[in-house]
């Protein structure tokens, strides 16, 4: 995205500069007290005003200027990128962390092995082909935060058994409708009215259930959605890595790294038409900066550490077990 380039003019006026110019200039004529010098140095001030904001070392001093604030806003966004991102990884369960943290290691042995070739004329601070894998791992971990989050979801209303209690709500709406019916054809008005409230009652509370019915099966098609996505971008990440390993050239490695971004295009589009799951498809902060893929906390406990009983640690706090969820074997 192109950006403004600074009005000169306007910063030369809060620069210490200006505030030089107008010392050795207007300062000195006031301080002289007599008229010519105090219209040299309006002159001279007048000048330095026209003149100066465009000078080769001013417009650098600026542009430095500039350039450290901007740079120090990005380094801010970055921060608080990674502070959610950490949140976000400290809440997944064991296992999914550790799928998380196996594929961080494959993004690690595709910058290792690219390191001759792929970073040898850029900044791996900057470089923007490896802030694609940021974004890649980025894109993964939202989808393990979304399939965590279904999962309990489908949990708590699998517990439910919501199908066989929608069946009897329903079995139990057409007995209380024929009941109705038979109460009016004898003519009691009072029943009637009695019925009718408690038919209407048990009509609302078959319509929440028919509605949580929907919602369970759309979730059971999301949770397909993106188990599938969360395994195809695994085995594309990784084939950039047998890339990077066999091939040894820059601009295939790139086309590569490319090309998988712009699969990414439908799966974001997908997920930011996921309400439910706002705080989780944020996007990454624009900016030329890195963000990294690694988490900035301690080692991340694995399942079988955990199994073995030692508390898991993040960044000094103790990890609180989630929810129990059906795990999907790959």
């Amino acid at each position: 995205m192109d950006e403004q380039a600074p009005n000169y003019h306007r910063e030369f006026l809060k620069s210490p500069q200006h505030a030089t110019l107008g010392l050795l200039t207007l300062g000195v004529g006031f301080m002289s007290g007599m008229m010519l010098p105090l219209i040299a140095g309006v002159t001279c001030y007048t000048l330095g005003w026209i003149y100066l904001p465009d000078l080769p070392f001013f417009r650098r001093w600026v542009d430095r200027r500039h350039d450290a604030t901007k740079r120090a806003e990005e380094l801010q966004k970055v921060a608080a990128f990674i502070q959610r991102r950490d949140a976000l990884i400290a809440s997944l369960s064991p296992e999914r962390r550790e799928c998380y943290t196996r594929l961080a290691a494959v993004c690690r042995d595709i910058e290792t092995a690219s390191a001759d070739n792929m970073l040898a004329s850029a900044d791996p601070a900057t470089d923007p082909r490896l802030r694609k894998l940021d974004e890649l791992m980025w894109t993964y971990l939202r989808l393990l935060g979304i399939q965590e989050s279904l999962e309990r979801f489908l949990e708590t209303e699998r517990s439910e058994n919501l199908p066989a209690v929608l069946k009897d709500a329903e079995a139990e709406a057409a007995r209380l409708t024929a009941e109705l019916e038979a109460v009016k054809a004898k003519g009691d008005s009072a029943a009637v009215d009695t019925k009718q409230r408690y038919l209407g009652s048990r009509l609302e509370r078959l319509e929440v259930l028919r509605k949580r019915q929907q919602r369970s099966e759309q979730a059971e098609s999301n949770l397909a959605l993106v188990v599938s996505e969360q395994e195809r971008l695994d085995q594309q990440i990784k084939l950039i890595r047998a890339d990077a390993v066999a091939t040894k050239n820059a601009e295939t490695l790139t086309a590569r790294i490319d090309a998988t971004v712009e699969h990414l295009d439908q799966t974001n589009k997908w997920l930011s038409e996921m309400d439910e799951f706002k705080d989780l498809v944020g996007d990454m902060p624009s900016t030329e900066l890195r963000v990294g893929y690694q988490a900035t906390a301690t080692p991340l406990p694995t399942a079988s550490t955990v199994a073995a009983g030692a508390p898991p640690i993040i960044e000094g706090v103790p990890f609180k077990k989630s929810y129990p969820a059906r795990q999907r074997q790959r």
